[in-house]
C-alpha cells in the first residue's frame, strides 16, 4: 500500500495534535497529514511536536477539503453543568462543532471517496456516546448524535467500499478537558436550585476530578491506538480505547430495561462514596501494572530488534 493522504482536524491541542504527529513521524512513512484548526495561531504546539516531519510527512492548514484516502474528525468542544445554568445558543454552538461540522466535512469529502470506491472515515467519538454522564447531558446528546449519524452512514458505506470508525476514548487528560472544568468551577449557578448546584460543586467536580487521576488516559495513548485503527486491514465500526472502562459501558449491553447502568452510576455517586473511593483506587493499581507491565515489553521487543 502507498502512502496515504490523511485530513486530521482540531489539530491545535489534545488528541488531534496527537494523532496529526504521531501519523506523520510514522517510521515507514506510510501517511501525508494534512493537519487543520480553526486558529493557525495556535499552530506552534503541533509545529513542535511534528519536529522534522513539519512541511514534509505534515502540513498545517486552516481548512482544507480535497482528495483524502482517511478522514480523522476530531474538532469538538465541551459542556458540563446544571441543565438550566446552560443557554439554547452555547447548546446550538456546541452541536454545530461536534455535530454538524462532522456532517458538512462529509458531505465535502464522502462523493470523493465514493467514486473512488475507497477511504476510512475515523470519528472521535466518546464513551459517552454510548452511555449519558450526569451533568454533561448536552455532550453526551451531541455525541449520541455523532454514534447514530455514523451508525447510519456505514452502512451505504460498506457499498462503496468505504471503511467507518468511531474511536470512543473515556477520560483523557487534556487542555481541553482542563479548560471545561475550569470554566465549570466558576461557572453562575444561579439558574438552577440550591440542591442541584450543591450537587455539581460538592459531587460531580470532585467525583470526576478522582475519575481523569484513576482511570484517565494521555492524548499519546489514545492517538496510538487511532493508528492501529486506521492501518487494520479489517477496521472496526467501534473502538474503545480505555479498557478499564469497558466495565462501565458494559452495564449498558448488560439489561436491555437501562435499570442497570442508572441504578449503578446514582450508588456510585450518590450513595456509596467509600466503596467508589475503592474502585477506582483497585483501577489505579490496574492502570499502573498495566502501564508498566506494556513498557517492558516494548522494551524487550526494542532489545530483540537490536
Amino acid at each position: 500500500m502507498g502512502t496515504r493522504r490523511v485530513l486530521v482536524t482540531g489539530c491545535s491541542s489534545g488528541i488531534g495534535l496527537a494523532v496529526a504527529a504521531r501519523l506523520a513521524k510514522d517510521e515507514l512513512r506510510r501517511f501525508k497529514v494534512v493537519a487543520t484548526m480553526r486558529d493557525l495561531g495556535k499552530r506552534g504546539p503541533l509545529e513542535k511536536a511534528a519536529g522534522d516531519s513539519l512541511n514534509k510527512t505534515l502540513e498545517i492548514k486552516h481548512n482544507n477539503v480535497g482528495y483524502f484516502a482517511v478522514l480523522v474528525n476530531n474538532a469538538g468542544v465541551g459542556m458540563i453543568g446544571p441543565l438550566e445554568c446552560q443557554s439554547i445558543a452555547a447548546m446550538q454552538e456546541l452541536f454545530d462543532t461536534n455535530f454538524f461540522g462532522l456532517v458538512r466535512l462529509l458531505k465535502e469529502l464522502l462523493p470523493d471517496m465514493k467514486r473512488r470506491q475507497s477511504g476510512h472515515i475515523v470519528v472521535m467519538s466518546s464513551v459517552m456516546g454510548l452511555q449519558g454522564l450526569l451533568f454533561n447531558d448536552v455532550y453526551s446528546a451531541s455525541k449520541f448524535a455523532v454514534e447514530g449519524f455514523c451508525e447510519s452512514l456505514a452502512v451505504q458505506a460498506m457499498k462503496f467500499n468505504i471503511k467507518t470508525t468511531l474511536v470512543e476514548p473515556g477520560p483523557v487528560v487534556t487542555e481541553f478537558e482542563r479548560k471545561v472544568y475550569e470554566d465549570a468551577e466558576k461557572m453562575d449557578l444561579s439558574g438552577t436550585d440550591e440542591e442541584t448546584a450543591k450537587i455539581f460543586r460538592e459531587v460531580y467536580l470532585p467525583y470526576s476530578k478522582k475519575v481523569f487521576i484513576s482511570l484517565g488516559q494521555t492524548p499519546e495513548e489514545v492517538a496510538e491506538q487511532t493508528v492501529k485503527v486506521i492501518t487494520a486491514k479489517e477496521p472496526p465500526l467501534r473502538h474503545q480505547t480505555n479498557r478499564l472502562y469497558m466495565p462501565m459501558t458494559a452495564l449498558k449491553h448488560a439489561d436491555p430495561t437501562g435499570r442497570l447502568p442508572l441504578d449503578t452510576f446514582y450508588k456510585m455517586i450518590f450513595k456509596h462514596d467509600v466503596v467508589f473511593n475503592a474502585t477506582l483506587g483497585v483501577e489505579f493499581e490496574r492502570s499502573v501494572m498495566y502501564k508498566k507491565k506494556k513498557k517492558q515489553t516494548n522494551k524487550k521487543i526494542s532489545l530483540q530488534c537490536k
